[in-house]
């Protein structure tokens, strides 16, 4: 099976959110609903100096996030309904929408919140531009990026390429799920695992 996944390189992104929009405007979605999210983050703390001065830690840093299409989809675990498959040929892993009766358990489960309750109550998720990586074309998301931040590729050549790290503070624990997702990180979320790390925009990407 080729399992196709992204590298994301957090040291470039400056949270433009244009694969966020590219993304909504091609599969046409309403504003309640998005497929890929950026998370803006946020921290850091005051510290007192001997000589009576203060220093900060302040740190920004942003993440783009979509479905991982990972090796274990809790989302299709969860689903009473059995409508989500791992696809074979891609890895893929999709939903089907005539099966879906709305009851959010995808939704509730998903550590990456990529499932959504859509129009009608149907729960709806990143594809992975199927339709254009068959003819040869990068997800949409991947392509719109200015800054080159998102790479779209088999997850094996990816690892090889960037390493094999899915960690970095605004998204869950690698270990759950088994992410296809490289991501590279920057100088400010080294250290972003202190407890003042936090999602300034979680009411926009919730």
């Amino acid at each position: 099976m080729t399992q196709y996944g992204f590298y994301f390189d957090s040291s470039r992104c400056t949270g433009c959110k244009t694969c966020d929009l590219a993304c909504k405007d091609y599969n046409d979605l309403g504003s309640s609903v998005t497929f890929r999210r950026v998370y803006d983050v946020e921290g850091g703390t005051w510290n007192a100096g001997t000589d009576g001065t203060w220093t900060s830690t302040a740190m920004v840093y942003h993440v783009s996030n979509a479905c991982n299409h990972c090796d274990n989809p809790v989302c299709a675990a969860a689903c009473p309904q059995d409508a989500y498959v791992k696809e074979e040929a891609t890895g893929f892993v999709h939903n089907d929408p005539s099966k879906c009766i709305g009851c959010g358990t995808c939704v509730e489960a998903c550590p990456y919140g990529a499932p959504r309750l859509g129009d009608g109550n149907v729960a709806v998720k990143c594809h992975g531009c199927a339709a254009r990586v068959e003819e040869g074309s990068a997800p949409v998301c991947v392509e719109a990026c200015p800054l080159r931040c998102l790479e779209f590729g088999e997850i094996g050549q990816l690892r090889a390429k960037y390493g094999n790290s899915a960690d970095i503070a605004s998204l869950p624990d690698s270990s759950v799920t088994s992410p296809n997702l490289v991501v590279k990180s920057n100088d400010a979320a080294e250290s972003a695992e202190a407890p003042s790390a936090w999602v300034a925009n979680e009411l926009e990407v919730a």
